[in-house]
């Protein structure tokens, strides 16, 4: 199992889903992505392809250690974790992906601006700890450094032109309110694939968050069903 944590984020974030997904004898992988996890000022030297080309070396590590992986993101992890499957078509140890709230669209008009706002601002408010469980916090970052954020739609864009190239079943659980991820997204990805390729599960009482909120174990044990009904 590759996970992939979303902007901003950390491995936190899918911390325990990861643990539920080891404790089922799996082998899983939750690779910090550069520049998240330690400072903004980090991040800020960071971009999309650089988050992308980690992702990419951990699924090297794990295909030659596994016969078959599934990839798993939350938001823009899920997003990267899409590109690799579109990537890696021929891949067969890819068998399946689950993704949480994934991000394909900008729901931000401000980064039409991001190229040149990077110059005069540095940094914005978060978009960390999205969750509607009283007490539920995300480890992440509370400011958005507007250099990393200039590069995520041109991640969109590479990600949705090869969405049609991605063989593996895929797996979506969507919250009903989400305040990072707007409705633009899914639509994107359900546009792309054959409706028998994709299952898209409901997550009502959970934000953007997800994996921390009060869906979490439908997510996890949702995905742990549809690793084993994928498993060759």
């Amino acid at each position: 199992m590759l996970l992939c944590h979303g902007f901003t984020g950390s491995p936190g974030s899918l911390r325990p889903w990861a643990e539920y997904l080891a404790e089922q004898g799996l082998t899983v992988s939750l690779p910090r992505l550069p520049g998240h996890g330690t400072t903004v000022q980090d991040m800020a030297r960071t971009g999309w392809k650089d988050w992308y080309g980690a992702l990419d070396s951990a699924l090297t590590d794990l295909v030659s250690q596994c016969s078959q992986v599934f990839l798993c993101g939350l938001s823009m992890g899920a997003c990267l974790a899409l590109r690799l499957a579109s990537v890696h078509p021929s891949r067969s140890a890819v068998q399946g992906l689950v993704l949480v709230n994934p991000s394909l669209a900008m729901d931000n008009k401000l980064l039409l601006v991001a190229p040149a706002l990077k110059y005069v601002v540095r940094t914005v408010p978060g978009i960390a700890s999205d969750i509607k469980k009283p007490g539920a916090a995300e480890p992440g970052y509370k400011r958005v450094p507007v250099a990393a954020a200039a590069t995520l739609p041109e991640m969109w864009r590479t990600t949705v032109a090869d969405l049609g190239k991605i063989g593996a079943p895929v797996l979506v659980f969507r919250s009903a309110e989400d305040h990072v991820v707007g409705p633009a997204s899914l639509p994107l990805l359900l546009k792309a694939l054959p409706s028998s390729q994709v299952t898209v599960v409901p997550c009502p009482e959970s934000y953007h968050v997800a994996t921390l909120d009060n869906d979490a174990p439908a997510i996890f044990e949702g995905s742990a069903k549809f690793i084993q009904d994928h498993t060759a």
